[in-house]
């Protein structure tokens, strides 16, 4: 017996034919009578299907995932923040010092020739003859010969060779020997590396060509028989054994440092060098064409011998930052917006979600989902390289 096409769902044991625009089902076993083939046993669901609204079996492609990977919720908690961060080596200007000329005249002899050169406390600078300062020798030996007995006058001709930049073992010799000494050594009263006087590029090691570093190891252009003027700058030393580590942070993790954090830095060149200090100081404005904020980290070099410039990596161990977490792999960057795919009752639903700061494995959820909702462990399974996901505003 045959029976209509579109009752075969409530009887179990109907046959029907292999072809399916024949349309014909029987009750019993048999032949198709309108292409001769065996009838076959309809193995259909017979459940009675529940009414699906239209609007959930038309959703768009791009809106709905149908899948059952597992999922995850946000899970609010206290991470301890370790922020990662790059920069360099760099001179403390604190520790700067400059050598300037204390009396007109001419140099005599010059005990130093090039840039960069050590030198230490109290080595010899130059030899400068000084017309003032002879001027200054004369007029002492003339009291101690002509009025010894004014002792006011004597130690105010004293005071002002010292302020003119004489030693106190020169103006005993001169007291002693009653001749006028004709130049004035000046000394270092600082250890480091001499630089060009007012040259703040030689303060970044960075250099671009062979042209640059032929002029960064060039012999000074202070010479002898040049004269200067009182007050005249002639280098300025720089201390290595004294340097800064200037960190660059990024946007998002500004607000999780401050003075006082614990920081552990690895120089790029020699990793077995790590040294662990403090950030000392945060600069409340960004560079010039940078998006960074720059901090300081001071550390004593004298041990470590780092070189100026050179490239460390660090890490920030920052203050534990109480918020709602995910697992990275949870969220899918679509370029300016981060969405989840939150599971429903028909599968997952891409939804848009505000997030704040990275950390490790974990990413920081501000809004778009509560801690009831259940989301993609992985988003990336759910898209293919041809995808692209429409979510609603």
């Amino acid at each position: 017996m045959l029976i209509e096409a579109d009752s075969h769902q409530h009887n179990p044991e109907a046959y029907t034919c292999p072809m399916p625009e024949d349309s014909v089902f029987s009750n019993k076993p048999g032949k198709c009578p309108k292409c001769g083939m065996d009838l076959v046993k309809n193995e259909m669901n017979t459940e009675t299907l529940e009414e699906i609204a239209l609007g959930s079996l038309l959703k768009p492609t791009n809106e709905l995932v149908i899948s059952s990977i597992p999922v995850t919720t946000i899970e609010k908690r206290g991470e301890q923040i370790e922020i990662e961060a790059l920069g360099n080596i760099m001179y403390d200007t604190r520790q700067v010092g400059n050598i300037s000329a204390r009396v007109s005249g001419r140099i005599e002899k010059l005990y130093v020739r090039y840039r960069y050169q050590k030198i230490s406390k109290g080595q010899k600078i130059a030899d400068i003859y000084s017309p003032e300062l002879l001027t200054a020798q004369q007029n002492l030996l003339f009291l101690l010969k002509n009025d010894p007995d004014n002792r006011g006058f004597i130690e105010a001709a004293k005071e002002k060779l010292l302020l003119l930049g004489m030693e106190n073992t020169q103006l005993q010799t001169i007291i002693q020997t009653g001749k006028p000494i004709l130049t004035i050594t000046v000394y270092s009263n600082y250890s480091g590396h001499i630089h060009e006087a007012n040259n703040g590029a030689q303060m970044n090691p960075r250099v671009d060509s062979m042209k640059d570093i032929a002029l960064l190891t060039e012999e000074l252009s202070l010479k002898e028989g040049m004269y200067l003027q009182k007050g005249q700058s002639i280098l300025t030393v720089y201390n290595p054994n004294k340097a800064w580590a200037l960190l660059n942070i990024y946007g998002d993790n500004q607000s999780l440092i401050q003075i006082g954090n614990k920081v552990r830095i690895v120089p790029e060149t020699a990793p077995q060098k790590d040294f662990r200090a403090t950030i000392d100081f945060i600069e409340p404005f960004y560079q010039k064409n940078s998006k960074t904020l720059t901090v300081r980290v001071y550390f004593d070099n004298s041990n470590l011998n780092i070189p100026i410039g050179s490239q460390v990596k660090a890490a920030i161990f920052g203050n534990s930052k109480k918020a709602f977490w995910l697992p990275k792999e949870a969220v899918l960057s679509l370029g300016i917006d981060k969405v989840v795919f939150q599971k429903t009752d028909d599968g997952f639903k891409a939804t848009k979600i505000s997030t704040g700061i990275t950390h490790e494995k974990h990413i920081q959820i501000i809004q778009g989902i509560t801690e009831k909702d259940s989301v993609a462990m992985n988003a990336q399974y759910l898209m293919d390289s041809e995808s692209f996901i429409k979510i609603k505003q």
